[in-house]
């Protein structure tokens, strides 16, 4: 099946075609490169008989990458304007695709698994920047049947998504998304292929779920990762202190989980703090 992505002219027709002037607050860039979109559907791994989520299609420019390959699409989309141009785009440019794909008017933040009438095994998005982390941290644990994802974010935050304990750019997104499984940058997307151009630079994380590393409930894990980096600089045994009670139950607990309260919680990795978590029970 022939399916024509979009180019530079094609993105600037349609957005002049539904009104559209691309809002920060949104987080809109569109990329209008077929070579590009050709990249990050290879990268996802994803083909005929995968059920993709895709969040913030837009103009589906990946969108039409994702059905050219024989998946099945559920795009989320915000923007009603956009949603609803969405499905006359791909009959017009993949018309024998139209029926695989599936576009809801949502925010990906609220997103329900009962929502969707079947349950995707992958995520593919080019990711508003503003609410990267927070999407992606929903949607895996809202929807477990997602077993692999690719998605594109600003550079800053694809460093901080796939850190490991020890490392500059450890922190709260690090470790909340380990609890789900791994996470590795894979490759950088240049600002050129954008419009608008963005003043940051961009890329792809790709992660492939596993198992938690403890029989615990992952909001509690979550809290102590919270407490733990409210406060970076400070010891284990203090910042835990509100979390724990005081800092000496901080330290009492520290230490049967087998960690020293003098360090810090960008020593530690996700299964670190699940162990805390059981021990405290």
């Amino acid at each position: 099946m022939t399916v024509a992505l979009l180019g530079p002219a094609d993105i600037r027709r349609l957005a002049d075609e539904i009104g559209l002037r691309p809002t920060k607050k949104l987080g809109q860039n569109f990329v209008h490169d077929a070579n590009t979109v050709r990249r990050i559907v290879q990268l996802s791994g994803v083909g005929s008989g995968d059920v993709v989520l895709e969040v913030g299609p837009g103009l589906g420019s990946l969108t039409l990458g994702l059905l050219a390959v024989g998946a099945r699409v559920h795009a989320v989309e915000v923007d009603p304007a956009l949603a609803q141009r969405l499905p006359t785009t791909v009959a017009e440019r993949a018309g024998g695709a139209a029926d695989r794909l599936h576009v809801l008017t949502a925010d990906a933040l609220r997103l329900a698994a009962s929502d969707l009438p079947e349950a995707p095994n992958a995520l593919v998005a080019n990711l508003p920047y503003n609410v990267a982390v927070p999407v992606v941290l929903h949607l895996l644990g809202e929807l477990p049947s997602l077993r692999t994802a690719l998605v594109m974010v600003q550079t800053e935050v694809a460093d901080r998504m796939a850190a490991g304990p020890g490392s500059r750019s450890y922190g709260v997104p690090s470790v909340k998304l380990a609890w789900y499984g791994t996470a590795k940058k894979v490759a950088a997307v240049p600002r050129a292929v954008f419009w608008p151009v963005p003043n940051v630079d961009s890329a792809l994380v790709a992660f492939q779920r596993g198992e938690p590393p403890a029989q615990v409930p992952a909001d509690e894990v979550f809290a102590v990762v919270d407490a733990a980096f409210a406060q970076r600089r400070k010891t284990l045994r203090a910042a835990l202190a509100g979390w724990a009670g005081s800092a000496q139950q901080a330290e009492k607990l520290l230490r049967a989980a087998d960690i020293d309260p003098a360090a810090r919680g960008e020593q530690l990795a996700v299964a670190d703090f699940a162990r805390l978590v059981a021990v405290r029970g």
